[in-house]
């Protein structure tokens, strides 16, 4: 009689226990209900970066004097920039320049030290290739003019979601007048021009 009251004593300890973890398991998923979207649609929505986001960089090639300060201040000494002296002149002439996009950590010291501003990060972040040595961007490659999310027919830009206006769930339609981190492009251009 004993050895079967200590089993009920037990059985009913771990259905105790079982129920404390199962209420424990569905605050946590109450308490995420309550929570913001984290996810995007990816292809149709995309996610609008912030202004000082450094993404891939932007090369002109006009302006760069070969002066080779962004390998002095890359960590990894990544940007290739291959001239020759002009005698006649007696100044560099630029024939290269190329980046691995595949190495680079994109601190952007190459572009903040960039005495001619020929070097700019870009707010495009999509940059997947199926060969590592497609990441290897030259002059013309770099040169070509960033991709814009806003710009795109197709796809819905979301400011983050993290900096929503609170009690707001769904980025597609805020009320008028909320409070924002971030702008869009085409908001800081109306803001510039008044």
């Amino acid at each position: 009689m004993l050895k079967f009251l200590k089993q009920v004593s037990d059985y009913t300890k771990e259905t105790f226990q079982a129920a404390k973890y199962i209420g424990q398991g569905l605050s946590v998923t109450f308490d995420h209900m309550r929570r913001r979207p984290v996810t995007v649609l990816y292809p149709y929505e995309k996610l609008i970066p912030s202004e000082r986001y450094r993404g891939r960089i932007h090369f002109e090639f006009d302006k760069c004097i070969s002066c080779e300060v962004c390998v002095r201040v890359c960590p990894i000494n990544l940007p290739v920039v291959d001239w020759e002296f002009n005698k006649e002149t007696k100044k560099k002439k630029l024939k290269h320049y190329s980046i691995d996009f595949g190495v680079c950590i994109f601190c952007a010291n190459c572009v903040e030290y960039c005495p001619t501003n020929c070097l700019s990060a870009t707010e495009e972040y999509e940059l997947a290739a199926y060969d590592r040595h497609d990441l290897n961007y030259d002059n013309v490659a770099m040169g070509r003019l960033p991709y814009k999310v806003t710009n795109d027919p197709m796809v819905t830009p979301l400011r983050e979601l993290a900096y929503l206006p609170k009690g707001i769930n769904d980025p597609h339609n805020l009320p008028e007048g909320s409070v924002r981190a971030g702008k869009r492009p085409e908001e800081l251009l109306e803001k510039m021009e008044k």
